[in-house]
């Protein structure tokens, strides 16, 4: 694996306004994700971890600090530079799948294409081969509604591959499901890394974490242990 670094937060904090009250989400954090890694987020809720992930997928900008993707700095892409970065180099996977329900699961993969680069008359064939290597070649034509939680949870993760990104992002990947479909879902997130995917995980679960080979907990907004 590469020890190159992908993404890098510079003394990074947040802060939200509520009210006339101030909400540091995150406060000071500096941390470096490397090309290749897989990495565990944890920490008791309104630690700030999902604050974090949402600053690295470019879903939210920080108060403070500077966040850089390959050594560039995110605050210096226009907003079409950030929707193409969200688009062709970052898969992300949420706790809830978020598929379309009147379309089939070769339809959902195919979603992300459609605003792509990659030359449209390829999209049913990128977005077969996703679904392949989930082991779904032989649902494609089955809509959310016909799939289990398990199922579901693989689709997302094929239409997260479609675009072919450097880096996913899984927010509570496993939370919706039950303890065999998390193995698989989990061990699938393994052997993508294993490819060479870097992977970083949301999770409050030490089983989930346990897969990963580095352990970030957070606690009041800030990097309490990294497990290396």
């Amino acid at each position: 694996m590469s020890a190159s670094s992908l993404i890098r937060c510079d003394k990074v904090s947040k802060i939200y306004q509520m009210g006339e009250q101030q909400v540091h989400a995150l406060n000071n954090v500096s941390v470096e994700f490397k090309q290749g890694e897989m990495t565990a987020i944890m920490g008791p809720s309104g630690s700030g971890k999902s604050t974090l992930m949402n600053l690295l997928g470019a879903l939210d900008t920080p108060s403070n600090g500077e966040i850089y993707f390959k050594e560039q700095n995110v605050s210096s892409l226009s907003g079409d530079q950030l929707a193409d970065l969200r688009n062709e180099t970052i898969g992300f996977v949420f706790q809830q799948f978020n598929l379309l329900s009147r379309a089939t699961a070769l339809k959902n993969v195919k979603l992300p294409l459609r605003y792509s680069r990659h030359n449209s008359s390829d999209h049913n064939a990128r977005a077969q081969e996703c679904l392949q290597l989930v082991g779904l070649g032989d649902r494609m034509d089955h809509k959310p509604t016909q799939l289990s939680g398990g199922q579901q949870q693989r689709v997302a993760i094929a239409r997260a591959l479609a675009c072919k990104p450097s880096i996913i992002l899984a927010d509570e990947p496993t939370g919706a499901l039950d303890t065999k479909t998390s193995v698989e879902i989990m061990n699938l997130l393994v052997d993508l890394n294993s490819q060479g995917t870097t992977v970083i995980i949301v999770t409050h679960e030490d089983e989930v974490a346990a897969y990963a080979q580095r352990q970030l907990h957070f606690r009041d907004g800030q990097i309490e242990l990294d497990n290396r």
